[in-house]
């Protein structure tokens, strides 16, 4: 790329990290440093606020930069992401947001504590929010050293490399500094501006086909090298037995993931009731679904005005399209509108890789200190809030080079599916705890122990032993071969087991179920009465 594409992104981009360490810092003067202004921001935050915080931790980088290059490079089958994730966000409206909010505190633990035993479930509640926030957190440092790769013409690792370490200390910065209400406002201004740059390259799109989408698919169709074949079900998922159970596998983990995510689960804790955080969500359903919609016309935009071999060329991930599209759109590489065009469009990615960071690393902080220290720590010593934030903005510290390390080493995978497999590991550890937790009279603490571990160990296992570790040529670790699972994505086999080692832990424990803590944390979940 041109020096003028590299100076001006990095001006917008620098004008957005002043902008938000600007809040941060002013944030940071108006604390209290009590665990729920750094955890929750005190509940202050409106239906609208808390919505368009919640759109912004979830059009994360596999959103805007992975989604779209998947579908640009495999036509219908990349669009089952976009799919997918939004179908999510019912099962979260139905089934968790109000009843979580209603029992919870500050973690997913505190809904699942309410009944049982509070230090084996804490512990392992605890432990099954880091691993999936870290999971998470390597496809944004994936998709920011992508990004930056395209910036600079590829030519540099080390960039990338210190791009990537980067973002990993600002997110740090954020959260230390800020908490939940730096790293929420973050979230909004980053929510406006990916809405504001997607339906503006929508647009342009459309316009460039005179609105005609039935040109746009042909198109794509065309310049993809496949043909009709790209506009129907099985070019990624269609070689065989293994890609068809790949494919149900993806769709189990992208449509149950997101109600176990922590970063998500934390964000209702912000509102100040239960029906706040029910209209939360319609608000983030209603922006989530028009930006999944948008990312489907910029895919096949890409397809069709890049070309699906060039996109390659770029990342084989398809990572870049959406740059290399607005590249497209504002004129071509050498035009003062490709250049401008792709200087904002490089700046909304970078603002969010840095606001979705922010967001995962306190809610995986969050369940260090609230959940993991508060367990561990010498029996005795009463909870000291004050004490539990220092150990979160410590822990914020530690994550973040752990995920910045694995960033490093997965730089090479798109964004979108590294992000399907932390999905996988939600659904399978969170998810059956919480319903089991929240619907299940019966249901005892050796049965939540189980149910976390049970979906956890298999999720992490499998992918290690799976192609996208070792064994073929994309792999973590191509040179090597200790494949044994053929599956790319592990939902299919580990959601079941994190429900059935659930069943199993309860029917065979000895303990009896708590049946007034059960009452208490049914009317509390229904009606909201006790409610923090």
């Amino acid at each position: 790329m041109s020096g003028d594409h590299q100076t001006l992104a990095l001006l917008l981009f620098s004008a957005f990290v002043a902008v938000t360490l600007g809040i941060t810092t002013w944030v940071s003067r108006h604390r209290h440093g009590s665990a729920e202004e750094f955890y929750t921001g005190g509940r202050l935050f409106s239906p609208m606020e808390n919505g368009f915080a919640i759109a912004g931790d979830y059009m994360s980088a596999a959103s805007f930069l992975g989604i779209s290059g998947l579908i640009a490079l495999f036509g219908y089958d990349g669009m089952l992401y976009s799919v997918g994730f939004l179908v999510a966000w019912l099962v979260v409206l139905l089934l968790v947001a109000e009843l979580v909010r209603n029992c919870g505190r500050f973690t997913l633990a505190d809904v699942v504590a309410a009944r049982m035993r509070e230090r084996p479930v804490r512990i392992a509640a605890g432990t099954s929010s880091v691993a999936v926030s870290v999971l998470y957190l390597v496809a944004q440092m994936v998709g920011a050293g992508s990004l930056v790769a395209l910036l600079l013409g590829g030519t540099s690792e080390a960039a990338r490399a210190w791009t990537v370490i980067g973002v990993g200390a600002l997110m740090v910065v954020y959260v230390t500094l800020g908490g939940m209400r730096a790293t929420t406002w973050i979230q909004i201004v980053k929510a406006v501006l990916l809405m504001a740059g997607t339906l503006a390259l929508t647009v342009l799109v459309l316009l460039r086909f005179h609105g005609d989408f039935d040109a746009l698919l042909t198109t794509a169709a065309e310049r993809s090298g496949h043909g009709k074949e790209f506009l129907a079900p099985g070019l990624a998922y269609g070689g065989g037995w293994t890609a068809r159970f790949d494919f149900m596998s993806l769709g189990l983990a992208l449509v149950l993931g997101t109600a176990g995510l922590p970063h998500i689960l934390s964000r209702f804790y912000t509102v100040p009731t239960a029906r706040a955080a029910r209209r939360s969500v319609v608000w983030a359903i209603g922006l989530i679904g028009g930006f999944y919609l948008m990312t489907i016309v910029l895919g096949f935009g890409a397809a069709a005005l890049v070309g699906t071999d060039e996109v390659r060329a770029s990342s084989a991930a398809g990572n870049t399209a959406v740059p290399l599209l607005a590249l497209d759109l504002g004129g071509g590489a050498r035009s003062t509108g490709g250049t401008v065009l792709f200087a904002v469009v490089a700046a909304v990615a970078f603002a969010t890789i840095l606001a979705v960071v922010a967001g995962i690393t306190l809610a995986s902080s969050a369940s260090v200190a609230h959940d993991l220290y508060a367990s561990l720590k010498r029996p005795g010593r009463g909870r000291k809030p004050r004490g539990e934030v220092a150990v979160a903005r410590l822990a914020a510290a530690g994550i973040g080079a752990v995920a910045i390390a694995l960033g490093l080493l997965a730089r090479d995978l798109n964004v979108a599916f590294l992000v399907g497999l932390a999905f996988a590991v939600a659904a399978s550890a969170n998810l059956p705890v919480l319903l089991y937790s929240l619907f299940w009279r019966n249901f005892t603490t050796r049965g939540a122990v189980w149910s976390v571990y049970g979906g956890l160990v298999p999720a992490v296992l499998l992918v290690v032993f799976s192609p996208v570790v070792s064994g073929s040529p994309e792999a973590i670790f191509p040179g090597v071969d200790f494949q044994v699972f053929p599956l790319q994505n592990p939902g299919l086999v580990s959601i079941p087991l994190g429900f059935l080692a659930g069943w199993l832990g309860t029917v065979l424990s000895r303990e009896r179920a708590d049946e007034a803590r059960h009452a208490e944390s049914e009317v509390r979940s229904l009606t909201g009465a006790g409610a923090v």
